[in-house]
């Protein structure tokens, strides 16, 4: 499983700990920006980024995770990539279910809004939980493709 990390610098401290995380634990990860906290800088620029490798990627599974300080503008901006199913998580419960039921690809974390230990929990479920495949996932799944074709 390949990781793309992208943060606004709402996103930008967290992101650095999300980096390190992932990588202590043996996960493929790349960082696409923001390189420098840069409190100028707009989030919609660095959830294109994530999910462009996302899309373009060759890996099995292929996902981003990104931050920005409520979650929002990012799930928004990677939601309009045809192909990415973009979810804001609070806790790992929503970060299994989000997984089990829609096959989420990238995590939106709110970094305004959660604590360390809520993240470690999220990231680690939400990295492990297989997409349930149950029938009516997957056809809810191509309904939403076919509603919005890339």
């Amino acid at each position: 499983m390949k990781i793309y990390l992208g943060s606004d610098h709402g996103g930008f401290d967290w992101k650095q700990r999300v980096f390190e995380y992932l990588v202590k634990n043996n996960y493929d990860t790349e960082d696409t920006g923001a390189k420098q906290l840069n409190p100028d800088d707009d989030y919609p620029q660095f959830a294109k980024r994530a999910v462009l490798q996302v899309l373009g990627s060759q890996d099995e599974d292929p996902r981003a995770i990104l931050l920005c300080r409520g979650g929002q503008g990012m799930a928004i901006a990677a939601n309009r990539h045809a192909g990415i199913r973009a979810s804001v998580i609070w806790n790992a419960h929503e970060a299994k279910m989000t997984r089990l039921d829609n096959d989420s690809n990238v995590l939106c974390l709110p970094a305004d809004h959660i604590e360390w230990d809520e993240v470690s929990g999220i990231l680690e479920t939400w990295l492990s939980t297989q997409f349930s495949a149950a029938p009516r996932h997957i056809r809810r799944l191509q309904e939403i493709d076919n509603f919005y074709p890339g």
